[in-house]
C-alpha cells in the first residue's frame, strides 16, 4: 500500500489565513485567536485536551478522531515548530509542546538551520534542510507503511502542494475574518485543477473541504 501525504484538520479564517501576522513566544499564531480557528475541534468528544465529560459527537468529532488515523510520521515548517527565525541561538528550545508532544512519530522540521536530532517522550524530532521530494522520501521510510501528515504552517502546505506532492487535503474552515497573515489560498476553487472538492458545511459554523487527487 502506498504510503500518502495528507493535510489532516487544516484550519484557515475565511478569508484564507493559516495564521496571523506577528507571531511570538506569547502567540504562535500572531494576531489570530486560536480558540477562534480551533474552536470546532475542542468541542468535541474527541478532543485530545478535554478534561471534561461531554463533547459532540458529529461531523467535527469524527475529523478530530482521524486525525492520528494511520499516520506514521509528520512533517512541519519551522515556524510551526518555534518562532525563532535565523541561526538556532539556544537549542533548549524543545517546541510548544511540553514533555508530551501530541504527535507521537517521527517528526521532521524543515529549516535552513539544521540542530541535532532529540527526544520527548514518544515523539523524535528532525531537521532538516533538504527538498520536500527529500523530505518527503525520509517522513515516508520513518513512517513505516502509514502515511505521512503535512501539519503546516500554510507556506509548507503550499510548497508541498506547489511540488504536486500532496495527495489529500481536508481544510477546516472557521467562520472567522483575519484580514492578514500567512495566506494558504485566495480561494478553494485555486486547487480545482488537481483536486476533485467537497464541501461540508458542520452545524459548529466550521465548513470542512475535502480534496483528493484526480
Amino acid at each position: 500500500m502506498t504510503s500518502l501525504l495528507r493535510v489532516q484538520n487544516f484550519m484557515v479564517s475565511r478569508d484564507g489565513f493559516g495564521t496571523g501576522e506577528h507571531q511570538s513566544l506569547q502567540n504562535p499564531f500572531g494576531h489570530a485567536n486560536p480558540a477562534e480557528l480551533f474552536a470546532w475541534a475542542g468541542a468535541t468528544a474527541s478532543w485530545p485536551n478535554r478534561t471534561d465529560p461531554g463533547g459532540s459527537r458529529g461531523l467535527d468529532d469524527y475529523f478530530t478522531r482521524d486525525f492520528t488515523n494511520n499516520i506514521g510520521a509528520e512533517i512541519m515548517g519551522r515556524n510551526k515548530f518555534s518562532p525563532h527565525r535565523g541561526p538556532w541561538e539556544d537549542h533548549d528550545w524543545q517546541g510548544w509542546w511540553g514533555d508530551e508532544p501530541p504527535f507521537h512519530t517521527p517528526v521532521f522540521v524543515l529549516t535552513h538551520h539544521p540542530r541535532p536530532s532529540f527526544t520527548l517522550s514518544d515523539t523524535t524530532f528532525h531537521f532538516v534542510d533538504e527538498s520536500p521530494e527529500a523530505v518527503l522520501k525520509q517522513a515516508q521510510e520513518a513512517a513505516q507503511g502509514k502515511d505521512v501528515r503535512l501539519g503546516g504552517g500554510p507556506s509548507t502546505v503550499r510548497e508541498f502542494l506547489d511540488a504536486d506532492l500532496v495527495d489529500t487535503l481536508h481544510i477546516a474552515v472557521a467562520p472567522t475574518d483575519l484580514g492578514a497573515g500567512v495566506r494558504l489560498w485566495e480561494s478553494p476553487e485555486e486547487l480545482t485543477d488537481r483536486y476533485h472538492l467537497d464541501v461540508v458545511p458542520s452545524s459548529s459554523g466550521v465548513t470542512h473541504h475535502l480534496f483528493w487527487r484526480k
